[in-house]
C-alpha cells in the first residue's frame, strides 16, 4: 500500500494563504496544477493565493506563472 491509499488517502480540499494553508477537507495530498503529480501536504511549498493552485516545484510554479503571463518571457530591453 503507498502513502495515498487507506482512508486518509484521499485529495485534501485546501485554502491558500500567504505563507500558509487552511485545511478545508480532509485529505493525505493535493494534485498539482501544472503537472497532475500528487503532493503529499507535508511536502507543499509552492502554492498560487491568487489562483489557488498548488505546485510540485517551484519549476512548476514559473511554468504556470510564464503560461498565464506570456509577457514575462519577452527579452527586456
Amino acid at each position: 500500500m503507498n502513502r495515498f491509499e487507506g482512508p486518509g488517502g484521499r485529495e485534501a480540499r485546501i485554502r491558500y494563504l500567504d505563507g500558509d494553508f487552511q485545511v478545508l477537507a480532509p485529505g493525505a495530498f493535493v494534485r498539482c496544477a501544472v503537472t497532475g503529480e500528487t503532493i503529499a501536504l507535508e511536502d507543499l511549498k509552492y502554492w498560487s493565493v491568487a489562483r489557488q493552485e498548488a505546485y510540485l516545484d517551484a519549476e512548476a510554479s514559473l511554468a504556470r506563472e510564464l503560461e498565464l503571463n506570456p509577457e514575462l518571457k519577452k527579452p527586456r530591453a
